[in-house]
């Protein structure tokens, strides 16, 4: 049940480092590998002193307890071990993990770790002014402007003023994975390096207490993602960061925004991007709380588990707001949630400036899971210009509204209440685009009747077996049905009878969408003018 690299039966007074319950370490021989100390001291039925670790990874080989005696509760079944304490690390200070880093030869893994979050959470390559001078002159340190220490086991700042004189123009700091856990050492720190603008801390298991911090005025980027922090913590730090412009916080099981001193979040005043993704945030009217941020411009909630959204009113919150709430808010992401209601995709038209919105993986929009096409969508926003990574042309906006509007009037038959009440767009696109009712015809349709009632469509041969086929631009009906069609195209493209599969596709839509439905209509569809429609066989 000890670690069986261990199991020595004695330890070398002159190896053995001293541990303190709660301090973080990791295991001597590798640096990613981490946890936190929960008990030093005998082990009974083995000899010698033991460290007792909690391990991030959860890579263990017990809760605490051995042969029936409980030492210490582990946050797992099988988390934790008993390990020599010569065979952890307490770590090394920011400047012995610059000195590895730099003054070394870096390999190719390390190279690819040194990284910054751009403002859409893209990782971007730091650009190392002089790299191979600093690796071949020991003190050019001052030549360094962004530093990727992640995965080192720094536990300290250092002795103070070490930093400052050796590096003294670090702008861009990057201690992922290390053993950093005291908010007094990241004060430490930036104030060490006056330069420093941006900080990732993620994946080092920072401590709660947050009352001692300095204020961190030039930090600009913070990322806390993996770190433990809730937003309790924030309430508390955000005094120490005056001029925040992104926050991170990934992957930190938020649930809850608490607010200290009133109902929404104050202060944050520079705050541009906040990035809440791969939490546990259910309620959107937790969200809701962030409504007054009023810098605030990207909100990244993916991966959160949302089920509906709407834009509030004023007395929502119970308190006075200072102006529209989301005033500033250009991009919201909310992929992988459960949105699945189109009041929620609807609400979204009422934040004033919003244009660019993520809604993959969420039932409203998969149609699979009985959802609406990206057509439908673009239809519905009145003003994104970005949906779901994919810019929206004036081309694909004019199409998506035109094929919305058919396909409203190809299944809708209520009175103009009920349809405005379930398509708050469609009179105004109706209007927009000069569409007329669809009447029905009386006595025989003569050829200009018929002709107004033809779609110009593209159809592709894609299948592997049909041969090279040039397109073909074919004028069909509206009332066409995908059945009919798929027996046209046979004896359009001269085919063998075969079961055929039809799929639309959309400009900016990364797949094609397959028309699975025989009786539906082109009409019913909201295939339009122009379209383009791939002609492929059954696998």
């Amino acid at each position: 049940m000890l670690c069986s690299k261990c199991e020595t039966p004695r330890d070398s007074p002159q190896s053995k480092p001293m541990f303190k319950i709660g301090q973080r370490i990791h295991w001597a021989a590798d640096c990613r590998r981490s946890g936190t100390v929960k008990y030093v001291g005998p082990v009974e039925g083995y000899s010698g002193e033991w460290v007792g670790v909690d391990w991030d990874n959860g890579d263990g080989k017990h809760d605490g307890s051995i042969n029936g005696v409980r030492y210490f509760q582990a946050m797992c079944q099988n988390s934790a071990s008993f390990v020599r304490p010569h065979n952890l690390s307490p770590g090394i200070t920011l400047l012995e993990a610059l000195v590895l880093r730099y003054r070394g030869q870096t390999t190719k893994e390390e190279e690819d770790e040194m990284y910054v979050l751009s403002e859409r959470s893209e990782k971007v390559s730091i650009q190392f002014v002089g790299k191979d001078k600093i690796e071949s002159k020991l003190s050019r340190f001052d030549e360094l402007i962004g530093a990727s220490l992640a995965y080192l086991g720094v536990s300290s700042p250092g002795s103070l003023g070490e930093i400052n004189t050796i590096a003294p123009n670090l702008k861009e700091l990057d201690l992922t994975g290390n053993l950093l856990s005291d908010w007094k050492d990241v004060g430490a720190i930036c104030q060490e390096l006056p330069a420093l603008a941006a900080l990732n801390l993620s994946n080092n298991m920072m401590i709660h207490d947050v009352t001692c911090l300095r204020p961190l005025r030039n930090i600009r980027v913070l990322v806390l993602n993996y770190t433990g922090i809730k937003w309790i913590q924030m309430e508390l730090l955000k005094h120490s960061l005056p001029d925040l412009e992104e926050l991170h916080l990934m992957g930190n099981k938020i649930g809850e925004i608490t607010p200290i001193s009133s109902a929404v979040v104050r202060g944050l005043d520079s705050l541009r991007l906040l990035n809440l993704e791969d939490n546990c945030i259910s309620e959107w009217g937790e969200i809701l709380k962030l409504c007054e941020l009023k810098s605030l411009e990207r909100l990244h909630l993916n991966k959160n588990s949302l089920n509906r959204i709407f834009y509030p009113c004023n007395d929502l919150t119970n308190e006075t707001l200072d102006g529209k709430p989301f005033r500033n808010l250009d991009c919201l992401l909310l992929g992988a949630n459960s949105i699945e209601d189109l009041e929620s995709v609807n609400s979204l038209n009422s934040f004033p400036r919003l244009t660019d919105i993520r809604l993959t993986e969420n039932p409203v929009a998969d149609p699979g899971r009985g959802g609406i096409p990206r057509f439908v969508l673009i239809a519905r926003l009145a003003k994104v210009e970005v949906l779901n990574g994919s810019e929206v042309s004036p081309r694909e906006r004019k199409e998506s509204e035109i094929r919305y509007v058919r396909l409203v009037m190809s299944k809708v038959h209520a009175n103009p209440e009920e349809v405005n009440q379930c398509h708050p767009r469609f009179f105004e696109l109706k209007s927009l685009h000069d569409i007329e009712d669809i009447r029905p015809s009386k006595g025989a349709i003569g050829p200009q009747k018929l002709a107004s009632g033809l779609l110009s469509v593209t159809l592709k041969c894609v299948g592997a077996s049909m041969g090279e086929k040039p397109p073909l631009i074919k004028k069909l009906p509206a009332n066409t049905s995908v059945g009919k069609l798929k027996i046209l195209c046979e004896s359009f493209f001269k085919l063998k009878p075969t079961k055929l599969r039809l799929f639309i596709q959309e400009e900016a839509s990364p797949l094609p969408i397959l028309l699975d439905n025989e009786m539906a209509s082109l009409l019913d569809l909201g295939i339009g003018n122009e379209s383009t429609i791939l002609v492929d066989e059954q696998s």
